[in-house]
Order: C-alpha cells, then structure tokens, then sequence
C-alpha cells in the first residue's frame, strides 16, 4: 500500500468534526448553486452593458447551462478514481479562476468564458454527497445528503435577492469579484475542513467516452437552449439536436462494450436509478418554471397585470422557497430513514402538484405568489433530498461519484429544457405596451400548466420506483 494511502486512511481514522464537514460541503454547493442566478438580476441590461447584441448576451446564462451539464458527470467520474476532495478543489479553482475573468472583462468574450468556468462549479454537489457517504457515520448520512441536495435550489433562491442588492448599489463586475472571493472562502475551507476518502475505482479513464458525452450533450443542450432563438424547426438546430442525439446513441453503444466505461450503463439502467433519474428531469423542469414566472409575474406593471415589484422585492417573495428547503432538509433526512426515500420523493412531487394548482386558482395578489413558493420549496427540498439516496442504494459504492454526476445531469437536462420551453411560451403569447412585448396572462396560466403537468410526471415516476435497498447497498464488501 502506497504511503499516501496509508497517510490518508490514518487522518479517516480520527475523530472528525462530522458537522463541520457537512457545514463546508453545504456552504460549497450553496456556492455552486449561486452562479446560476448570479447574473439574473443584469440580465436584461447584459446588450447594453457588454455592447453587444441579445443573442449574443444570451451565451452569458447558456455556456454556464452547458458547462455544468458536460462537466458535473465527468468529474463525479474523475472524483471517483483521484479522489473526490481533490476534484472538488480543482472545480473550486475553476470557479475563482472563471469569475477573476469575467470580473475583470469589458467585454462579452470574457464574461461568456469566465461563465463557462463558473459553470464547471456544479460537479461540487453530487461530489460533496459522495463525499459525505464515504466519510459520515451512517446515522448521519440522510440528514448530512438531505442538507447538501437541497443547496442545489437553496443557493439560486437565497443568491437571487444578493445579486440584485449587489447591481442595485455597485457596478456589475462587483458581482464576480463577489463570486471570486467566495470561491476563495469554499476553497480554503475544503482543504482546511473536508478529509480525503480513499475509496477509489481502479482503472484508466475513459478519454474517448468523456468527449463523446460531452459533444452529445453539447448538440443536445443547444437545440433545446436555443432553439426559441434560432427557430425550432431551422438547420442549427436541427443540426445540433439530432446530431447530439447520434453521438449520444453511439457513446452508449461504445460504453457498454468496453471494460472501464465513463459511466456504467447496466448501472444506469436499473429500475430504481433510471425512473429517479427521469423523475429528476421533470421535478428540474417544475423547479425552474417557477424561478422564470414568478419573478416575471411579480415585476410586470401594475398596468399591464403584474404586480410593478422591483427585482429585490420580487426575490424576496421567491426567497421563502429558499428558506424552507433549508429547514426541511434535516426533517427530509430522518423522514427518509423513517419511510424511505421513495415516500419522500412522493410527497416532494405531491407538493409541487398542490403548488402549481394553488397558483392556477389564486395568484391575483402577491401573498398568493408567497404561499406557493413555499409549497414549492417543501416539493423542491423533500424531492431533491430523496434523488441522491434512491440513487446510493441502488449503485455500488466505487460508482457514487459518477452516479450522482448523472443523477445532477439529468436535473440539469429539467432545468435547461423548462427556460427554453417556458421562454418561448412567454415570448409568444404577448402583447404590445408602448413597444415592448409583455406576456399576457395567457402565457403566465400556460406556463403554470406546464409546471404541473411535469410535477405530475414526476410523481408517476416516483410511484413506480421499487422499494428496497440494492444488494451492493446491504453487503458493501461483496465484490462488484
């Protein structure tokens, strides 16, 4: 046994701070999450500020969207062969590295790369999860998970009302610096807090499956982030979307024939994992349905049949989401030791059906708005502390890292596919208000529908999830 190894096993062996560990990973992926609404607040004003055109402002959100979504599985991978904390910290450092760029950038080719960077931060979570299996005693690893999942929708609900004080009082840039020093704080608390598990899987990495997912899921994702740009039906994004789709189907020919596979399909493909990985797109899809209407719904003109709220005031009514999937996420964790993960994901999706239903009924005053967002943030917090546990009992133990990685591609997949088609559904049915384009609440009831009609998809793939533990779960010593 290498002396490294040996070094590390003896740190493991000490007494932890246990709490201390699950603080930092949770303060890490409340960082990660942060970047996606980091520049939500400049959005609209991104043409003017960067002196180029909409379209092209527009790859300051997307390249983030894409970045995370290639990179969040390949490095649940890397973490699982080089050590997990180690790959936490080089995501870390892409994320300072990216946000100095773009920070310090007039331009829009260095926002839009330096978002690119800080779209790579995403692997934190699902590593910071496998983490937390690994090196927390087993009385403590539900509620530790629980916390950790939930910062994937606590972060942007809790960041958005910060991103707007900070463009309302400063200078745009001051938003990276923010998220520079942050990734600084993360990073020094990781090397200085979070032990190394020396649970690892042996072998070479696979080179040519990383590239493939990677240009598969890049077509994939810029059909369906663009194609409300380019037109739906034009040759870009045509290209892009069956493109992607070839690629992917030859990857998956290609990873299930070699001995060392990126991701392991077999695994993938088991009843439990694959019907929460599908339930993870369409609770994705209901989570960042909510993050575009309401906030849109909230700032419009009185006049026009919104509620005339600045962009604080309207993060303030969607922050209370925030808040509850915090609070719950240690009730989710006991209650899924309780009943099991499969009933928490039940009730998650329940709660998002009761949400959006509430909505469609009442949502002619703001507390209306208030009440189902909190709705939405018990669906959000139980479902999304239920997904990492279904999928750690049903994967073996040397493929957490990489099985989380796509467990978080897929609510990624929710996410990107709910702004291109709640985007479009908000850009179509408009009027005209002194030459502005304002959704009408047409737009605003069709988009609820869709909301529901994913939550409602959500739960049927939850109900179909098999109880039980996976036998690699009951015996991890057997070998795989």
């Amino acid at each position: 046994m290498a002396k490294g190894d040996d070094d590390a096993r003896r740190r493991l062996s000490r007494p932890t701070p246990q709490g201390a560990i699950v603080a930092v990973l949770a303060v890490a992926g409340l960082a990660s999450s942060f970047m996606f609404t980091l520049v939500v607040p400049i959005q609209s004003k991104l043409p003017e500020l960067l002196n180029a055109s909409r379209d092209d402002t527009a790859w300051v959100v997307t390249s983030t969207l894409l970045a995370a979504a290639v990179i969040t599985p390949i490095a649940g991978r890397l973490g699982d062969m080089y050590g997990k904390k180690r790959i936490v910290l080089v995501l870390l450092a892409t994320l300072v590295v990216g946000s100095v760029i773009a920070a310090a950038s007039p331009g829009i080719v260095g926002v839009v790369i330096g978002r690119t960077l800080q779209g790579a931060v995403t692997g934190v979570i699902p590593l910071g999860i496998s983490i937390l299996r690994d090196v927390l005693h087993e009385d403590r690893v539900d509620t530790a998970i629980a916390l950790i999942s939930a910062t994937l929708g606590v972060g942007g609900a809790l960041g958005l009302p910060i991103s707007a004080l900070i463009t309302e009082r400063s200078d745009w840039h001051v938003l990276f610096w923010v998220a520079a020093a942050l990734g600084v704080v993360v990073f020094a608390l990781v090397l200085w807090i979070v032990p190394e598990s020396v649970l690892r899987t042996a072998g070479r990495f696979d080179f040519v499956g990383a590239a493939g997912l990677a240009v598969g899921l890049l077509g994939v994702l810029l059909a369906v982030s663009r194609g409300n740009t380019w037109g739906w039906t034009s040759a870009p994004t045509l290209a892009c979307g069956l493109g992607g789709i070839v690629v992917l189907l030859v990857w998956g020919w290609y990873e299930l024939r070699i001995a060392e596979p990126l991701l392991d399909l077999r695994v993938a493909a088991r009843r439990p994992v694959l019907l929460t990985n599908l339930a993870s797109i369409a609770m994705g899809f209901s989570l960042f349905a909510s993050n575009v209407v309401y906030p849109q719904m909230l700032e419009l003109p009185v006049a026009t049949g919104g509620f005339g709220l600045s962009l604080l005031g309207a993060s303030l009514v969607v922050m209370p989401a925030g808040i509850v999937m915090m609070v719950l996420s240690p009730f989710s964790g006991r209650l899924a030791r309780t009943v099991g993960p499969k009933l928490l994901l039940v009730l998650g999706a329940i709660s998002l059906v009761i949400a959006y239903g509430f909505t469609l009924v009442l949502s002619s005053e703001v507390w209306h708005l208030v009440v189902a967002n909190i709705i939405i943030g018990v669906g959000i917090g139980f479902g999304y502390a239920a997904m990492p546990m279904l999928i750690m009992r049903s994967v073996p133990q040397s493929e957490t890292g990489a099985s989380n990685g796509l467990n978080a591609l897929f609510r990624s997949l929710g996410t990107s596919t709910a702004a291109a088609v709640i985007g479009a559904v908000l850009a179509t049915y408009t009027v005209q208000v002194e030459g502005t384009p304002i959704p009408t609440a047409t737009a605003f009831t069709l988009s609820f529908v869709l909301g529901l009609a994913a939550a409602v998809i959500a739960l049927v793939m939850a109900l179909f999830i098999p109880r039980g533990r996976a036998a690699e779960e009951r015996h991890p010593s057997l070998p795989h």
